[in-house]
């Protein structure tokens, strides 16, 4: 792969004009965990490229959750978790109590008082999510070596490959002459800003047929 040519062909369309270095620190890290894994469907690695960019806010960099919700947050991004004002009211500002509410029972986690909820936060390029997760990697009893750019990438890759995070994989997306960049958000986050990442990663695709 040729590299520069993949850096030249998305560094003024969603970087701005110019890279960071942790930025291109992460897109080096996340095709080294695409070589090592002898990969060869550009489209795959676009997609992946897009969805660190939008997962990172396009730092491309392991980021920690960020849980820091005020009431009338928590109610809209987990309203099933936070159904009355009072109770959002009562977590408000405080990410300890809300991940351990929010994620408590689900993903292997424990109860609320468990505290596996916060410990198992999301962390990484793609926010590795829950108890059951960090097993998977065999990390549980260290979470956060997911926060180490190289582990963090591998995650991203493997991951995305194999249908970890939501048992959806690139491979029911992506395969043959069928790229459905909008259905494969479901790898990660169902819906959630599907049209958006789909966007990203035909930039990234077209510096990917450069490249490979």
């Amino acid at each position: 792969m040729d590299r520069s040519k993949l850096f030249d062909a998305v560094r003024d369309p969603l970087f701005g004009g110019r890279f960071t270095q942790p930025q291109v620190d992460g897109v080096d890290a996340i095709l080294d965990a695409w070589d090592e894994q002898g990969l060869t469907d550009g489209r795959w690695l676009a997609y992946m490229l897009a969805t660190a960019y939008h997962e990172t806010g396009r730092a491309m960099a392991p980021v920690v959750e960020n849980l820091n919700y005020s009431a009338v947050g928590l109610r809209k991004v987990f309203p099933k978790y936070f159904p009355t004002a009072e109770i959002a009211a009562a977590y408000a500002r405080q990410p300890q109590r809300i991940a351990n509410r929010a994620y408590a029972n689900r993903i292997g986690n424990g109860d609320e008082a468990s505290g596996d909820g916060w410990t198992f936060r999301g962390r990484g390029m793609v926010q590795l999510t829950g108890r059951r997760n960090y097993e998977i990697y065999g990390v549980a009893n260290r979470p956060d070596i997911v926060l180490e750019l190289d582990f963090s990438a591998r995650i991203l890759v493997l991951g995305m490959r194999d249908g970890v995070f939501t048992s959806r994989k690139l491979e029911q997306f992506i395969t043959g002459a069928r790229c459905d960049y909008v259905g494969a958000r479901a790898i990660i986050n169902g819906s959630d800003k599907a049209r958006e990442i789909a966007a990203y990663a035909r930039v990234f695709e077209r510096g990917a047929a450069k490249a490979l």
